[in-house]
Parts: C-alpha cells; sequence; structure tokens
C-alpha cells in the first residue's frame, strides 16, 4: 500500500479517455481491470485498483436496470459513455457503475471490488471502522467500496469519469495487464447464471466466490 501522495507521485496516469467506455461491456469489463478509481477530497487523494466487477447488458439483461426502459433514476445509463451511474440498494448503501456503448444505448458495468492504494487512513474513516482492521472490509463489495470513496448518488450520479479534473474519475497505471477471470454474476437473483463478473485472480480484495 502506498503512501499518500499525489497523482504523478503515485505514477498513475491520466484519465481514461471516453473511447475506452465506448464498447460492450463484456468487452469493456475485463480491460477495467488493474485501471484506478481515484477520489478527490480536498487535499486528501483516495485511489484504489479495480480488481472485481460485473457486466450488465441493457435492455436484453433481466438484471440491469436499463431493462424497463429509461427512467428519471437510470437515465445515465441511456447518455454517453464514461459517466457514474450510482444507486441506492437495500436502504442502506450506494453502488458506482459507469456507463458504456454510444449515447443512446443503455449498457453498464458495476464496481464489486477494489485494491486500496491511497488514502486509507480516509477510507477507514468514511466506512467508519477502527483503523488497523483487516483491509478488506474496506473496498470488498459494491457498498462498502462506495462508501470508502464517499460516493453518494445525490454527489456523483452523472459524474464524467474521463476527466481527471473530475474528483472521481478512472486513470491508466503503469501495472502489467492481470489475470482475468470470469464467472458467473453474484448478489442477483435474475440471470444470475449469465458468465458476466470479472475478477483479478488470486486477488485477495475480490468479494464472494471466485469459482465458476
Amino acid at each position: 500500500m502506498r503512501r499518500n501522495l499525489g497523482v504523478k507521485q503515485l505514477g498513475f496516469g491520466n484519465a481514461l479517455p471516453r473511447s475506452f467506455f465506448n464498447r460492450d461491456p463484456r468487452v469493456m469489463g475485463p480491460d477495467l481491470l488493474g485501471k484506478v478509481l481515484i477520489r478527490r477530497l480536498g487535499r486528501k487523494l483516495l485511489a484504489a485498483r479495480i480488481v472485481e466487477v460485473e457486466a450488465y447488458l441493457g435492455a436484453e439483461d433481466p438484471a440491469a436496470h436499463a431493462s424497463i426502459g429509461k427512467t428519471p433514476r437510470n437515465a445515465v445509463l441511456f447518455g454517453p459513455p464514461g459517466h457514474a451511474y450510482v444507486y441506492f440498494i437495500y436502504g442502506n448503501h450506494y453502488c458506482l457503475n459507469v456507463s458504456c456503448l454510444p449515447d443512446g444505448t443503455p449498457g453498464g458495468i458495476l464496481f464489486r471490488a477494489l485494491e486500496p492504494l491511497n488514502g486509507i487512513p480516509e477510507m477507514y474513516k468514511l466506512r467508519g471502522i477502527e483503523k488497523g482492521s483487516d483491509p478488506r472490509k474496506l473496498t470488498s463489495g459494491p457498498g462498502r467500496l462506495a462508501a470508502a470513496f464517499g460516493i453518494t448518488r445525490e454527489r456523483d450520479n452523472g459524474k464524467d469519469l474521463t476527466s481527471s479534473r473530475s474528483d472521481l474519475y478512472i486513470a491508466e497505471d503503469d501495472t502489467p495487464p492481470p489475470e482475468v477471470r470470469i464467472t458467473k454474476r453474484i448478489g442477483i437473483t435474475k440471470a444470475s447464471d449469465m458468465p458476466l463478473r470479472y475478477i483479478v485472480a488470486g486477488n485477495r480484495f475480490v468479494s464472494g466466490k471466485t469459482t465458476v
């Protein structure tokens, strides 16, 4: 885990371009693994590597929010690629997604787990857990990672994740591409047998089961 430094000092690259997200979520999802989610909180910088995501395909996917058509709640999924779609679930936590595919065509990727890299003391505070406890409790799971990054619908829904001027964006990194494993989606009941969950093989921050 790295010390709390600036983006350039940490060696992170530029924000991913919009073209990166303008693709089928089944193609873009695996490519997101190893990239870095960045959050600026004043002078604090939170950073974590993306190690687990799930793809949601739009109208033809019963588990996707877009399957019911465009609504005020899910409108971001129908807009330009590379924007944050945040929703509140089970009455107690938020989930972060990023839109993909061309404007007007719904599709998205759910962030399920991150590996903390920087700003870890702030993540403990935001999660409301004791500093020094198991770091997997910070960002292993979609609700946990959203809390650790201070993500809420009111604050972040619709935010442009392709702009380094944003206080929440996704950056390239200089590490080699990870080994990717594909499994069925978890934590849902509809279309749960679809192999649309992508994880970094062997990463301890991955949530839930890792078997296909």
